[in-house]
């Protein structure tokens, strides 16, 4: 183990030092050739979307090979489309008051997790060339067979583009002290750190610039005035998306009192199920390990995979288990981020209680600062001088 560990350190340092001597060319290329670069590792990461969708489900076990395809599809094509026409090269911006340098920065050190492996990988590799930063992928090591399969595809399309080799490169040695050693470099300018709570706290401790995507743990709340069937229809559309692998899809429900009853009847006819007490005090247990952390067992697994392990009965095509929930915190399992087809469920009396419900869940559930779009993070990959 520890030669292990010491072999992850020395191929993180190797890693950085190439990325940062690749830096050198990259950091010269003109817009047209950038974009010309993204455009082909686009294209390549869009056409084998699916076989790496496929990749990522059999080797992690989590969500659905299908849902995966279409994570890739979009970190592909929708995300690149999106900003593919934002300047990133020279000046940016020019008034008569401020003129904006694009500058970039350097090495991206970007950490990619287990639960959204190969399409967190396609749009962290995009934006780092885009803003002409170099990038090294630190894997989760459930998911390092997709993901270094991700950063193959396009770091070979990228070179038949003119890129240099070394400006793409994924660790080979999953560990915690790599890891750490590629956030800490000297070289390292800027970390982009996707997991939980304890790797973004780590990212932002490094001393070097971070962007950290930790736990989401998301509240909904319905308003008497909504749309009853349709708000339903989305939120089981997102919670039960890729086994609820996405840290940004719905947790808990707030209903208005008022409509919470349609509410219930409209998750009922839609698919959800909603658990007896005995049921979901079942269930909870099997939602955290005995540390009251979220047991990994359950996420990305299907309503009906989580209700066999817990050993419980529910109807045939049940999409996602409901939970009435009687407070928020570690001792009420259902409150937690469960990244699964499965939601609890709170009523509140009108919009100022339901405000405070929402803003008590979220305090509780400790969120992380998010990266907020992927419009925003290329400008801040490259420091803007005036």
């Amino acid at each position: 183990m520890a030669d292990k560990d010491l072999a992850a350190q020395q191929e993180a340092r190797d890693a950085v030092e190439a990325a940062s001597f690749a830096f050198k060319t990259v950091a010269q290329l003109s817009q047209s050739k950038i974009d010309e670069i993204c455009d082909v590792m686009s294209r390549a990461a869009l056409a084998d979307a699916a076989r790496l969708g496929k990749m990522a489900n059999e080797e992690t076990g989590f969500g659905k090979a299908e849902d995966k395809f279409e994570k890739n599809r979009f970190a592909a094509e929708d995300v690149w489309n999106y900003f593919r026409d934002l300047k990133t090269v020279g000046v940016v911006k020019d008034t008569e008051s401020i003129v904006e340098i694009a500058s970039p920065r350097g090495v991206v050190a970007a950490i990619i997790p287990s639960t959204n492996p190969t399409s967190t990988a396609i749009y962290k590799i995009i934006i780092s060339i885009k803003s002409r930063n170099t990038i090294v992928l630190s894997p989760h090591p459930s998911a390092a067979k997709c993901i270094a399969e991700t950063t193959r595809i396009m770091r070979e399309a990228a070179i038949k583009a003119g890129l240099p080799g070394d400006a793409i490169t994924c660790l080979t040695n999953s560990t915690i002290e790599g890891t750490e050693t590629l956030m800490k470099h000297k070289k390292t300018a800027v970390i982009l750190a996707t997991g939980g709570t304890g790797l973004v706290r780590a990212a932002y401790s490094s001393g070097k610039p971070a962007f950290g995507v930790g736990p989401g743990n998301v509240p909904v709340f319905i308003e008497r005035s909504a749309n009853v069937a349709k708000a339903v229809s989305d939120i089981l559309t997102s919670t039960c998306f890729d086994n609820g692998t996405i840290c940004a899809s719905e947790q808990s429900i707030v209903a208005d009192s008022p409509i919470a009853d349609q509410v219930r009847e409209q998750f009922k006819a839609q698919g959800g199920h909603f658990l007896n007490s005995s049921e979901a005090d079942t269930v909870g247990k099997i939602l955290q390990t005995p540390q009251r952390t979220l047991n990994p067992g359950i996420v990305g697994k299907s309503a009906a995979f989580i209700a066999n392990l817990a050993g419980i009965s529910i109807p045939d095509g049940t999409r996602c288990l409901i939970a009435d929930c009687g407070g928020v915190g570690r001792d009420y399992p259902w409150s937690i981020e469960k990244l699964s087809p499965t939601l609890a469920f709170f009523v509140a009396d009108g919009a100022e209680q339901g405000r405070v419900a929402v803003r008590k869940y979220c305090n509780s559930a400790g969120w992380d600062i998010r990266l907020g779009c992927i419009r925003r993070i290329v400008p801040q990959l490259s420091g803007l001088a005036s």
